[in-house]
């Protein structure tokens, strides 16, 4: 077991979701250690003094510390459904940038002292033109979903269920089927289940398609 790779993980974190889905993709078999944010254990911190998910540390020493770093090191071992092809940086740029600036002040604005709704609309013109993007194909970068398919619909899918209602009125239909296929693939399900965080001693979780 000490030979897998260490994936330090949080089961609702955008960012482990991205990372999680391309190493199961990718067919790379983990040590999965579920961690909780406002407890992360000393194990986590030493591997990456950052403190934020998901981390991946590898038997060779190297840690990898970044969601989309994971990602491609993921698919760089096996990419089965060709998804380094649909590696758009500038759509993922947007969605990590912009987006996600506008989706943490939508979501927290208490926390960042903000008017949700003026960062609800920005994030919205976003999403049009995700919306405008899928009319003509049913994937971001084409037929079959890709990394960019998988790094923004986390991300995606966090907006929507702020207000789940008000996201379902809008006129996306595009993007709420996109969305809502993305939410029903086994691929999603298969990276959802529930887990203790880890503890120092615990019996191993084996992450593997």
């Amino acid at each position: 077991m000490s030979k897998l790779p260490i994936l330090y993980s949080f089961r609702r974190c955008p960012y482990a979701m991205r990372a999680r889905m391309a190493l199961w993709i990718g067919g790379t078999t983990c040590e999965l250690r579920e961690v909780k944010l406002a407890d992360k254990p000393a194990a986590m911190l030493e591997a990456s003094p950052k403190g934020t998910v998901p981390i991946l540390a590898l038997h060779d020493g190297r840690v990898l510390d970044e969601s989309l770093d994971i990602m491609r090191w993921a698919l760089d071992q096996r990419d089965p459904e060709g998804w380094l092809a649909g590696d758009d940086t500038a759509l993922v740029a947007r969605n990590d940038g912009p987006f996600k600036h506008h989706l943490d002040r939508y979501k927290y604005s208490t926390r960042h002292d903000t008017d949700p709704l003026e960062h609800r609309a920005a994030g919205l013109v976003s999403l049009q033109d995700l919306d405008a993007r899928l009319e003509y194909q049913p994937q971001l970068c084409g037929p079959k979903r890709t990394l960019a398919d998988i790094a923004l619909f986390p991300f995606v899918r966090q907006f929507a269920n702020h207000d789940r209602a008000w996201f379902d009125a809008l006129d996306l239909p595009h993007l709420q089927s996109w969305l809502d296929g993305h939410l029903a693939s086994d691929l999603f399900a298969a990276i959802m289940p529930k887990f203790a965080p880890w503890r120092d001693g615990d019996e191993p979780v084996v992450f593997a398609a």
